[in-house]
Parts: C-alpha cells; sequence; structure tokens
C-alpha cells in the first residue's frame, strides 16, 4: 500500500519546451526548490517517497504565457510508470466541440482518468453556459472533472499579477451552479480556495458529488474551519495534493504529522478517499 496518493503534481516540461518568466515568478513566490530536471528524476522521487503522484496536462497557452503540457505527453509519463502515476488531461474550454472531442480521445484512447481546467487561466466561468455541453461530455465519460479554485501564484509578483484574475475561480456561483445542474458529474476542487474558503466549504457540506484536493499550500497555514471540518463533517470528501513542484510531498507530509488532524482521519485524506474517487485498487 502507498504511503500517499498525491491529488495535484505539475509535470516537467519537455526537453524542447523553455521555462518561462512567468514559471520563474511563481517558483520564487512558492519559495520552491530547483524543478526535477526531467520525468526520470520525478518518477525515482515519488518513488522515494511511496507516493503515486496525479499528473496534470495543462492547456492555456492561448490565454497567458505558459506552454502546453500536452494530454499525449502526460499519457506517455503514465505509460512509462504506470505504478507511479495517473493522468488527467486537459482542453480549452474556448475550443468547443474540438474540446469535447479531445476529452474523449484523452479518456477512451490515451487511457487518462479525468479533466483539468483552470478557470484564472483560462479565462472562464465554468458555470457559463456556453461550456455546458463540456461538463456533459464529461460527466456522461464517468471520469471527474477538477477545476482550480480560490488565488493562485501564477503570476505573484509580476505587474498586474501576469493579468491573472481571481475572480473566474469563486466557488459560488461558479462550482456550486455545476454541482447543482450536473449531480452526476464528479468536481474535484482544487486547493483551499482562499480567501473563499467559507465557501468552498458550503458547497463541499451540500453537494455529495463535489471533493477537494489540499494542494498548494503547507498544512500549517490551513484555516482552522477547514482543519475542523476535514476531521469531521468532510473527512471523507478532502484528499492530499501536494502542487508539486512549488511545494513537494515531503515537505507537505511532513508538516501534515505537526497538523491537528485525527488519527482516524488522516489515512483518508492520504490516500484512502483518493483510491475511491479514482477506483484505484491499493
Amino acid at each position: 500500500m502507498p504511503r500517499a496518493i498525491d491529488m495535484h503534481v505539475h509535470p516537467p516540461a519537455p526537453p524542447d519546451v523553455p521555462r518561462t518568466h512567468v514559471q520563474e515568478a511563481t517558483r520564487a513566490y512558492f519559495r520552491a526548490p530547483p524543478p526535477p530536471k526531467d520525468v526520470e528524476e520525478m518518477a525515482q522521487y515519488y518513488a522515494e517517497q511511496d507516493v503515486i503522484g496525479l499528473v496534470l496536462a495543462s492547456d492555456w497557452e492561448d490565454h497567458v504565457e505558459e506552454p502546453r503540457i500536452s494530454n499525449d505527453y502526460v499519457a506517455e509519463i503514465v505509460r512509462r510508470y504506470p505504478k507511479q502515476f495517473i493522468g488527467f488531461c486537459s482542453v480549452d474550454p474556448w475550443r468547443g466541440r474540438k474540446a469535447i472531442d479531445e476529452v474523449r480521445r484523452s479518456i477512451e484512447e490515451l487511457g487518462l482518468r479525468g479533466v483539468k481546467f483552470h478557470p484564472s487561466l483560462q479565462e472562464f466561468y465554468p458555470s457559463d453556459r456556453r461550456f455546458y455541453p463540456l461538463w456533459e461530455a464529461i460527466a456522461k465519460l464517468g471520469v471527474p472533472v477538477l477545476f482550480h479554485s480560490g488565488m493562485t501564484g501564477f503570476g505573484a509578483g509580476l505587474p498586474g499579477g501576469g493579468g491573472v484574475k481571481f475572480k473566474y475561480c469563486r466557488p459560488i456561483p461558479h462550482i456550486d451552479d455545476v454541482a447543482a445542474d450536473f449531480p452526476e458529474l464528479t468536481i474535484i476542487m482544487a486547493h483551499p480556495a482562499y480567501p473563499w474558503v467559507d465557501e468552498q466549504i458550503a458547497v463541499l457540506l451540500h453537494k455529495p458529488n463535489v471533493y477537494m484536493d489540499l494542494s498548494g499550500y503547507s498544512p500549517k497555514y490551513f484555516p482552522p474551519q477547514l482543519v475542523q471540518y476535514a476531521n469531521t463533517l468532510l473527512q471523507d470528501k478532502v484528499m492530499f495534493g501536494s502542487d508539486y513542484p512549488f511545494i513537494t510531498p515531503d515537505r507537505w507530509l511532513r508538516d501534515f504529522e505537526g497538523a491537528p488532524f485525527r488519527d482516524e482521519v488522516r489515512p483518508k485524506i492520504l490516500r484512502e478517499n483518493a483510491a475511491r474517487l479514482l477506483g484505484l485498487q491499493i
């Protein structure tokens, strides 16, 4: 049995894709260690940590200065390291029918297990009904959708925050509306949704099809109300995520040991909730 399942892993870019000044600003914001030089180094690190990682594709280069991490690239990582990683695809929702077709290809042909979106970087409101055909298609495929929620470190410190606007990632109404209109769609909110953590908790309490990962923050900085509900009413809906390489699993897990979580809840957060949601046999 693995030590944990990390629900939020950003892979190193392919060798021919240069790092951007926006990525460097993000790394500075997190005070992150140097990123892995390649996929092999990342896989070795996760094996040493005894952690299964959920690797995320990204597709928002049409909106911000961030190279695309393709679905085929993520699928190749999973193919090379099937015991270490699983993968989520990503599409630009503004591409309409092409986005739906790419999601279907990524799930049915590439074997990826869900879809990642970043509303602030892709500049869309999930509750905008123009995107409802996409949510309907994902629901029919039976895989979860992961939405970035709350603020982001992307572009932090740059003039105007790199042009990134937080409004797209507010839980209410944007995630709440989708959860209500698509009760058959499994939704994961990525990160504690600062400054809207109370809204996030409300959606988690009210909508059975909504979950969250705890990535992007060290457990020592979690708001007290999030810890309270994770220990009680939300103990089956909260999952470990690191936000690697910006926050590493060893740092997150070390800080988790000192955080005030109940002993019987810790295995749920670290692996059991994620395994159930993803249908993993561990």
